[in-house]
């Protein structure tokens, strides 16, 4: 499957320090987007643990897909998304370890959203509240579901647009790496068609950028470079109140 791809990240308007991190792997078609939380920039130390676990875990096993694994496999599940679970889920478990050895870390932990392209699908892997999106036929459709406070009391009060606009808890997050030892990884697969873009964000994007002029941008700007750059102008114009992070990623046929 050819791809072309890209992404940037940019601390904002209202940060010193960028705590959101980003894996372009062409080689295995693996674009991942983590946010970091928690004091004294340990939260850049947790999204780049997990950067750093998921592309390990990827090399070690294309090199030898026999190497012994840190969890069971889920039988139900075929071997590519095994494999991108256990990525995120050692990913967790290396960031826990660290929060409990080191006082300094204590409370660390990350998002991690990301899309791997395989065999003509694409498996979308997420924990917390970045993103994964695809745009399709002129239409934009959010593959992940966030894992938040905000979106817990929709499902379950059905707010109205003006309370989810008003709701004063949208930070909180209820699923991040490294909250405890063991995590529990959404994953769904989708067919890939050509043409399909595929969007990867921090919520420093989707939470400054409404979904329709994503679309707007993603539609109009065929360059993924420029895209992507026009994107994060529109977040830091919007405010830029959080770190921005964005890929993306087009299935060229």
């Amino acid at each position: 499957m050819k791809i072309s791809f890209f992404g940037d990240t940019h601390v904002g308007m209202k940060r010193t320090h960028n705590e959101d991190n980003l894996l372009k792997m062409p080689e295995e078609n693996l674009f991942v987007v983590c946010d970091g939380m928690g004091g004294h920039a340990s939260g850049e130390i947790a999204s780049q643990m997990a950067i750093e676990a998921i592309a390990n875990f990827f090399k070690a096993t294309r090199q030898d897909q026999e190497i012994t694994w840190p969890y069971k496999m889920d039988k139900n599940r075929p071997y590519d998304e095994n494999r991108f679970i256990m990525g995120v889920k050692l990913a967790n478990l290396r960031i826990h370890e660290a929060a409990q050895r080191e006082a300094r870390y204590r409370g660390m932990g990350t998002t991690v959203a990301g899309a791997n392209l395989v065999d003509g699908q694409v498996l979308v892997a997420n924990v917390g509240d970045s993103r994964v999106y695809r745009v399709r036929n002129g239409q934009i459709t959010q593959l992940t579901e966030d894992h938040s406070l905000l979106n817990d009391y929709i499902k379950a009060k059905k707010l109205t647009p003006e309370e989810i606009a008003n709701f004063p808890h949208k930070n909180v997050i209820v699923r991040a790496l490294g909250m405890k030892d063991t995590v529990l990884v959404d994953i769904t697969r989708h067919p890939v068609q050509p043409g399909d873009v595929y969007l990867m964000c921090s919520d420093g994007l989707s939470g400054m950028v409404p979904d329709d002029k994503l679309l707007q941008v993603i539609k109009t700007t065929p360059d993924l470079g420029q895209a992507t750059k026009t994107l994060i102008e529109l977040a830091n114009q919007a405010g830029g109140v959080d770190n921005i992070t964005a890929i993306l990623v087009r299935a060229e046929g």
